[in-house]
């Protein structure tokens, strides 16, 4: 037996289909770059802290109760900071909670973490971070295409006066951007 084809029905050109505000709702374009991130915990103090000079991503070296308690979003990266050891780049201080259902096979919450960098970029990025005044900060970590992602800086600490400049002028563009909403 053949299938009888369905008739289409044509859509009226008017008003009809859009929302009751008389305006089109359109969602924003999506990025392309950031469709796959799953942002698990971000070091807001790093940048109050200190000046961040250059940023890189890299990998890390997880074991899996590691991986399952990011999932849980059980991360701190407060006192966290990544260091050179024998050409190899180490995250130090980060603080990954127990998973309790690993029991036996869980892992240590703080321990030295490996960071995954080609040589060249460790020459190059990490070898800033030996450098006087400057330090290795992880700024945050993500999940990105089911992998986890570090994103570290080349930060130099900020002085008292450095930090009062800033609020300064993150109050003045605030209020600029306020005044041009107005008018």
């Amino acid at each position: 037996m053949a299938k009888k084809p369905q008739p289409t029905v044509a859509q009226p050109k008017s008003g009809a289909g859009k929302p009751a505000g008389g305006k089109a709702s359109k969602k924003p374009a999506a990025d392309k770059e950031h469709d796959n991130e799953r942002l698990i915990a971000q070091n807001r103090r790093a940048r109050h802290e200190y000046t961040v000079l250059d940023t890189l991503e890299c990998g890390i070296v997880l074991v899996g109760s590691e991986v399952k308690s990011l999932r849980k979003g059980t991360l701190s990266l407060d006192e966290a900071y990544a260091r050179v050891k024998d050409n190899e780049v180490w995250l130090i201080g980060c603080d990954i909670a127990e998973y309790v259902q690993a029991n036996q096979l869980n892992h240590n919450p703080r321990r030295a973490r490996k960071l995954l960098m080609h040589r060249r970029e460790i020459r190059k990025f990490a070898g800033k971070g030996v450098e006087k005044g400057l330090t290795l900060v992880p700024l945050k970590m993500y999940f990105k295409e089911g992998r986890a992602k570090v994103l570290l800086g080349v930060c130099r600490g900020k002085q008292l006066h450095d930090k009062r400049q800033t609020m300064k002028d993150r109050s003045v563009k605030r209020d600029i951007d306020r005044a041009m909403r107005r008018k």
